[in-house]
């Protein structure tokens, strides 16, 4: 009876039983270890390295936009372009799904190898996305942005890291370049009409001058004043004292309406219009080179990782061994559990 209770069951687990059934299908464990450990080893020294390169990029200085900073502020109604507004479209731009588009078609698909591209565009496109970040800087510099761009050739990857800085800074000059055209176009269009106006408004007063010296003009004939009876104090040529130009004399009268009548241009009475003209003309024919703006600079040289960051191999391989060992430990424990379920329905 007692031995009979010191018997484990079937469902009860002997430690040694099966630390010893372990040590028996040592080989099988071994040889599966070793089968995990060299596909690890394989993948670590046969997969693709992959290298890592990082730019930091910073705000312009205010001098980089001092082109596009012309015939701006004052009174003229049109703000001043800072360096925080060119910086704000370049970050806008490198984060900007139409920037990783261009630089997917002109960049990174022409990189590719035939047997690369043949994978679909999708896929090449998600594996590209994968490769490409930006992100804000904190600490010393907040609102300083970086770039991290992986590459299987470490060259490439620095080069890829500035080219793609330098397409989101094309596109966000060009955009500000556009903006200010456009600012400097409106603000000459304005400029015209006010200058219209303030001609039609001078051939107005001309017009009105020519009725009022008219009626006088009546008056005096009517009254036989061929020339002032007197000098009135005050009154002068630009008709201050309309009531009393009659009194000026038919003659003078008749010498200042043909003089109003044939007038060629208003110009000369125009207030301001020269100055305004001059306005016209700059912002009519405002040009700006794009070469001379920047909107970052970039702070220091690309940092290169000198070690692939893909793949680890220390870390593949001792994972492989890992791996390895618990695969052949779990299928020398599943021969054990099996080879004793088929003796107990033996017996």
């Amino acid at each position: 009876m007692r031995s009979e209770r010191e018997r484990p069951s079937e469902d009860e687990i002997d430690v040694f039983e099966l630390c010893e059934s372990l040590w028996r299908q040592k080989l099988l464990i071994f040889v599966v270890a070793v089968v995990v450990f060299a596909g690890a080893v394989l993948y670590a020294f046969w997969a693709s390295p992959v290298y890592r390169a990082k730019l930091f990029l910073r705000p312009p200085l205010q001098a980089d936009l001092a082109v596009l900073n012309q015939g701006r502020g004052g009174d003229s109604n049109l703000a001043m372009v800072s360096a925080k507004d060119g910086f704000d479209a370049f970050v806008r731009n490198l984060e900007s799904e139409s920037m990783r588009r261009k630089f997917f078609e002109a960049i990174y698909l022409p990189a590719l190898t035939e047997q690369q591209r043949s994978a679909s565009r999708n896929d090449l496109y998600t594996r590209f996305l994968a490769s490409v970040s930006v992100g804000a800087l904190s600490g010393e510099n907040p609102g300083d942005v970086s770039v991290r761009m992986e590459a299987e050739d470490p060259v490439r990857s620095g080069e890829w890291a500035s080219l793609y800085a330098a397409f989101a800074g094309e596109l966000g000059r060009d955009e500000i370049v556009q903006n200010i055209i456009t600012d400097a176009r409106t603000k000459a269009d304005n400029i015209e009409q006010a200058i219209m106006r303030a001609r039609e408004g001078a051939r107005g007063q001309r017009e009105d001058r020519i009725v009022k010296l008219t009626e006088a003009l009546g008056v005096a004939r009517s009254m036989g004043l061929e020339v002032p009876p007197m000098i009135i104090s005050g009154q002068g040529s630009d008709g201050d004292s309309g009531s009393l130009d009659y009194l000026r004399g038919v003659k003078a009268l008749e010498a200042e309406i043909k003089s109003l009548r044939e007038r060629e241009s208003d110009d000369p009475f125009v207030a301001d219009l020269r100055r305004q003209q001059e306005l016209l003309a700059f912002y009519r024919s405002l040009k700006i080179d794009p070469e001379q703006v920047r909107i970052y600079r970039q702070d220091g040289a690309v940092e290169v990782s000198e070690d692939p960051v893909r793949p680890n191999r220390k870390l593949v391989v001792a994972g492989g061994l890992l791996l390895g060992l618990v695969l052949g430990g779990g299928l020398a424990l599943m021969r054990h559990f099996w080879m004793r379920r088929r003796a107990g329905d033996a017996g």
